[in-house]
């Protein structure tokens, strides 16, 4: 009876199962970490998105929107200049806080310079046009991202390091 040597044995099978389940063990957790624990991607994630939507929206209803920055209390919050007291006070209520872990280091505006205190606000025009601006975060851990926001592309780029625009603004 003649045996074919083709093929692969059950003993080498189980070994190759074995070493990919190791990498797998030792994988997952560290891209589970970087992806849903690190706050300050997180924060620039979600910071992204509501530009983009703030943008659109703004575009849609044909409305001015403002994003109002609060370097004191680390938080942020969307109003509009058609906003009676009563629906900005409950637009300070819903404030969006950063983690503790995640600071607005400062906010750079065209004409207007790096500003590291108080409030901050980015204009979203009718027509989608946003404020030339650069906004900075950092982590404790020493990481810092830059948030570049194109004022007629609606772009944002972002960069995983603290980059000055002073000559672009």
């Amino acid at each position: 009876m003649l045996r074919n040597s083709k093929g692969y044995t059950f003993i080498e099978l189980s070994i190759v199962i074995l070493l990919i389940g190791l990498m797998c063990a030792i994988a997952i957790p560290r891209f589970r970490y970087a992806i849903l624990t690190d706050n300050l991607k997180k924060t620039t994630r979600q910071m992204v998105g509501i530009i983009k939507n703030l943008r659109t929206e703004a575009i849609r209803e044909q409305k001015v929107y403002i994003l109002r920055f609060d370097l004191k209390t680390n938080s942020y919050r969307i109003e509009s200049p058609a906003m009676t007291e009563e629906e900005r006070m409950t637009s300070r209520e819903r404030a969006i806080f950063l983690p503790a872990d995640v600071r607005i280091l400062d906010i750079q505006l065209s004409g207007k310079g790096k500003k590291m205190f108080g409030e901050v606000t980015i204009r979203f025009n009718k027509k989608g046009y946003v404020q030339q601006s650069v906004i900075h975060l950092g982590a404790d851990d020493g990481r810092k991202f830059t948030l570049v926001l194109s004022p007629f592309l609606g772009r944002i780029k972002v960069l995983e390091k603290y980059r000055e625009f002073e000559n672009k603004l």
